[in-house]
């Protein structure tokens, strides 16, 4: 396996502070240059390796992002999170688990797709330049989590293994859990894994308590593999993630109560403190030959997910059945992946207020191709297309159909010894999208307007500098998505969405340590004018953010390091949509780790998140500088005291 410096670096920090996985090596480079992980951050595709999971030791998915500019998170319980990519929600991206396709949530709200990080292996984001293979639906791009196998944490000979963490917070008193077994005998393998936070509302930096911000989150996965003798795998992976706390509503059609857990409240209404549910399940096969031969390196999945969500009287269920089959073609200087693919996702809506109960279905059959190849010493290239074909029937039985062609090509040019140079542009179609699972029929049936079939432009370029321990990069990006349907009703109504700006990167990595700063400045649009923060399955307005992550290995038994977010003023919002201008504010959040010379397999660790006790609202967040929402503030000055020991 070939590692670059700044992974090595990462291994050789984390080795001292692993939360989950042993450390390890976390990806293996492509021998096409263009796939190579610096090639592909300047080119917008950012992977977070196993060891920068495990030096951040997130409790929460917004913290699996620390560190970083161009994708963050709103804030909350683990319900209300959202993950965006230059200020664009994850709902106008491919968001797959282990390769399989995820939907979206039911109620906006909420976040989009509920996860826990504990299996965390790696997380590849791209923005905006999505490949062929990445999948139906990449309008702005792709965010792929993968999560750990047995393989992944078992030693060369081991037969059996596992890992207990227990991990206590002083604010709101959290206290998280989890527990690992995994183990293989002859060509079967298996990893069973259970994890629970729980514990009471937060306190701000100011010293005020967040109702309805209490962590009630438990997860529990398991993942069977069988490998033949000449290499086939067939794996099966199931899970459910449940988050079931306390959350704000406040009263709405009917009398009844609908949860908003993504604010603090709303102005002129009272808010009362209930139960409110979002469920994740998820069951996926696929099948790999881990030992190809010739031309062919098949590869079968087949999935099904499920999202439910009872947010008060916003009750709704979206499911996706999805699966591919592809292979890998290897020729001559490159290598050639191509494909179909499918997907069935439904909304239903639930809710005591649905009149009459009906549902929406959309189906997609997509064929795809896509070619990386090195030609000569100095140019690598990577290009390919997509034909997808859909069928959307709405709620009161009208159908539509709809076939579009998507194309990407990216270029990595070495121009000299030190400086590179990166371009690429994609042009995804989207097609259709379900509306708002809770909403559809609410209070009677809906008269629905004209879908659309939306599409999205992307283009990007840059540069990128490497001597000795300094890395340096930078680039312009430009995404436009196009006639965005609007599901919170059934008008149908359509939006454009541009977020156009800059990404910079500067990096040393030393022998025992590393710093690394981001900057990000996105100017988000909806209509030609600054987005709103309330913007529900579009975006949020982001401005300028910079993310610094760093680490140091004292000894072989000790690591320090840290992250910091800092979001300049964005005075882009002031008097646009009933909004103020964005206040700045800067987070700074540490950590040290000691494992005891005589026992290897035990780790202790203290986190001070939010070390100066800053009180902020994150930038990602909902109502946002809104007049008539009280945004949720994020937690004050925490220490968090984790042990873990392997066995």
């Amino acid at each position: 396996m070939v590692l670059t410096r700044k992974a090595a670096l990462l291994a050789s920090v984390a080795a001292i502070c692993a939360s989950t996985v042993s450390a390890q090596e976390a990806f293996e480079l492509d021998v096409i240059r263009v796939e190579a992980d610096e090639a592909q951050e300047a080119l917008g595709n950012t992977e977070i390796t196993t060891e920068e999971i495990q030096a951040r030791n997130p409790s929460s998915m917004a913290e699996v992002f620390d560190g970083e500019s161009e994708v963050i998170s709103s804030g909350g319980a683990a319900i209300a999170q959202k993950v965006l990519v230059h200020g664009i929600e994850e709902s106008l991206l491919a968001v797959t688990i282990d390769g399989a396709r995820q939907n979206k949530s039911a109620f906006h709200h909420t976040g989009n797709v509920l996860m826990d990080p504990s299996l965390l292996k790696q997380v590849d984001i791209s923005s905006g330049l999505a490949p062929a293979d990445a999948g139906p639906g990449a309008l702005a791009g792709v965010i792929a989590y993968e999560t750990i196998d047995a393989s992944d944490v078992l030693e060369t000979g081991q037969a059996f293994g596992g890992q207990a963490t227990v991990s206590y917070g002083d604010n709101g008193d959290s206290f998280r859990r989890s527990l690992t077994v995994y183990g293989q005998s002859g060509g079967f393998e298996y990893l069973l894994n259970g994890v629970a936070t729980t514990g009471d509302d937060y306190e701000d930096g100011s010293g005020n308590v967040v109702p309805g911000t209490e962590p009630d989150l438990s997860a529990i996965t398991g993942k069977f593999a069988y490998t033949t003798d000449d290499g086939k795998r067939f794996e099966l992976a199931a899970n459910r993630t449940k988050d079931n706390g306390l959350r704000a509503m406040q009263e709405g059609p009917g009398g009844l109560y609908f949860a908003r857990p993504d604010f603090a409240g709303v102005v002129g209404r009272d808010s009362v403190y209930l139960p409110a549910l979002s469920e994740r399940t998820s069951y996926t096969f696929t099948y790999t030959d881990e030992a190809p031969s010739g031309a062919f390196s098949p590869m079968v999945q087949l999935s099904y997910n499920e999202q439910y969500t009872e947010a008060g009287a916003a009750v709704g269920t979206n499911d996706s059945l999805s699966g591919k089959i592809e292979n890998d073609f290897a020729l001559g200087n490159g290598t050639l992946t191509a494909g179909v693919d499918f997907f069935h996702d439904t909304a239903t809506p639930e809710g005591p207020l649905t009149t009459p109960t009906g549902k929406e279905t959309l189906d997609n059959i997509g064929i795809y191709a896509q070619m990386r190849q090195d030609i000569g010493d100095r140019l690598s290239l990577s290009y390919g297309g997509r034909i997808d074909s859909q069928r959307f029937e709405l709620a009161d039985g009208s159908e539509y159909s709809d076939t579009g062609v998507s194309l990407n090509a990216q270029a990595d040019i070495i121009l000299t010894d030190t400086l590179s140079f990166n371009i690429g542009a994609a042009s995804s179609w989207g097609g259709y999208e379900l509306s708002e699972a809770s909403l559809i029929n609410l209070g009677g049936a809906w008269v629905y307007g004209t879908p659309e079939a939306s599409r999205g432009n992307n283009a990007r370029i840059g540069l990128r500098y490497e001597n000795g321990p300094w890395e340096a990069s930078g680039a312009l990006f430009y995404t436009k998505v196009s006639d965005i349907n609007d599901v919170l009703s059934a008008s149908r109504d359509v939006a454009d969405l541009t977020s156009q700006g800059i990404d910079a990167s500067l990096g040393y990595f030393g022998g025992r340590g590393f710093v690394r700063v981001n900057y990000t400045n996105a100017d988000v649009k909806l209509d030609g004018e600054p987005i709103g923060s309330t913007a529900y399955y579009y975006g949020r307005p982001v401005g300028e953010i910079f993310g610094i992550s760093a680490g140091y290995a004292m000894t072989p038994d000790i690591a320090i390091g840290g992250t910091a977010e800092i979001a300049l003023k964005n005075d882009e919002t002031d008097g646009v949509n009933g909004m103020t201008s964005q206040p700045g504010y800067s987070v700074v959040n540490v950590y040290a780790t000691y494992t005891p010379p005589s026992y290897q397999n035990v780790e202790f660790r203290l986190d001070v998140r939010n070390l100066f006790d800053e009180t902020y609202v994150s930038r990602g967040s909902d109502g946002a500088g809104l007049s008539n929402v009280v945004a949720l503030n994020e937690p004050g000055r925490s220490v968090f005291l984790t042990a873990s020991i392997k066995f």
